[in-house]
């Protein structure tokens, strides 16, 4: 299994879409790219620890590669809009690619340049970023959709996205 980290505003939409991609085995909601050890979600919320909201995803290369689930990032969040997407703003919810050795590196700043500004036009402010630290998040933030699909958050900001996803990537989805 290998894993990619990435992080592109609330990981909630992100854990809730990755989760049902064919070769994704694992999601989990955490918090990297900053400076404090430890970082709890108050701190990571109030921006000082540096940190943003990631996903780390644990993935079967030989059903799902890395530059699919780069190609699949890019779609579902704005990666134009520094420090926020959507009502979420703040320097938690930055786009940012959090990769863990040379080949992902290469293969990220590709996939920026190959996929992501021909789709979004140059104004790309993705950071990319050697992974030093993945912090999980609390357990209440793991699998977050899943577990409270009538939250007010999932029924008016994931469901859309998922909806979305789900009709432009429909070959990419794991069986129901």
């Amino acid at each position: 299994m290998e894993r990619a980290y990435l992080g592109g505003g609330c990981f909630w939409c992100l854990d809730a879409l990755y989760r049902r991609v064919r070769g994704v085995v694992e999601v989990t909601s955490g918090y990297g790219g900053g400076h404090v050890e430890g970082p709890s979600y108050e701190q990571v919320s109030g921006g000082a620890s540096g940190h943003a909201e990631v996903v780390e995803i644990g993935f079967d290369p030989k059903v799902i590669t890395y530059n699919k689930l780069l190609e699949i990032f890019w779609h579902i969040h704005d990666p134009t809009t520094p420090d926020r997407q959507g009502f979420d703003v703040g320097p938690q919810y930055r786009s940012i690619i959090l990769f863990s050795d040379a080949d992902q590196k290469k293969a990220a700043q590709q996939s920026l340049k190959e996929v992501a500004q021909p789709l979004w036009g140059d104004r790309v402010v993705t950071e990319l970023k050697p992974l030093q630290q993945f912090y999980p998040a609390e357990d209440y933030h793991q699998d977050y959709f899943n577990k409270n699909p009538q939250a007010g958050y999932c029924q008016a900001i994931i469901n859309p996205k998922l909806a979305k996803f789900q009709k432009e990537f429909a070959s990419l989805l794991k069986p129901v």
